[in-house]
């Protein structure tokens, strides 16, 4: 299986078989290794119809999918770089062991775009930054630090 593809398919598939992903709209677009989320503006995604604002839930989870979509695509590089990838090849999925967000400035009712950096990366454990920008990449309205589970049960 082509690793490129494979990755793209991977993205394909996280966008449309986890619900919330679906209900907060989200897509993803792959160069070479790194990712660039793109969460769609829509009135359901408003907390403070006062202002208007994007609600700082969900923020905070197109921050953490972020870096989930991330760390999948970058364990099916080594996985694809340690050999040809099956045609049922499913990468463990990492799981959150600690998250910490970091809200800059309201969301304004625009298309909400994030990318994450793993810092580092061990067998067991990876260390990931994310960031949201909206118009300016320099101008973050959120970003988050977490740490990321990578083994399964036993592993």
């Amino acid at each position: 299986m082509n690793g490129a593809n494979a990755r793209s398919n991977m993205l394909d598939c996280l966008s449309t078989s986890i619900p919330y992903i679906r209900f907060l709209g989200l897509m993803f677009e792959r160069r070479g290794d790194e990712i660039t989320a793109l969460m769609p503006y829509k009135p359901d995604l408003i907390g403070n119809p006062l202002l208007p604002a994007l609600h700082g839930g969900a923020t905070g989870a197109f921050l953490e999918i972020t870096a989930v979509a991330q760390l999948v695509c970058d364990t099916m590089l080594k996985d694809e770089a340690e050999g040809a990838l099956p045609e049922d090849y499913a990468p463990v999925m990492p799981k959150p062991i600690d998250i910490t967000f970091d809200y800059l400035r309201s969301g304004k009712p625009l298309d909400t775009y994030a990318r994450a950096i793993v810092q580092r990366r061990g067998r067991r454990v990876a260390n990931v930054r994310i960031e949201a920008w909206q118009e300016e990449r320099t101008k973050l309205i959120a970003a988050a630090h977490g740490n990321f589970l990578l083994t399964s049960n036993g592993s």
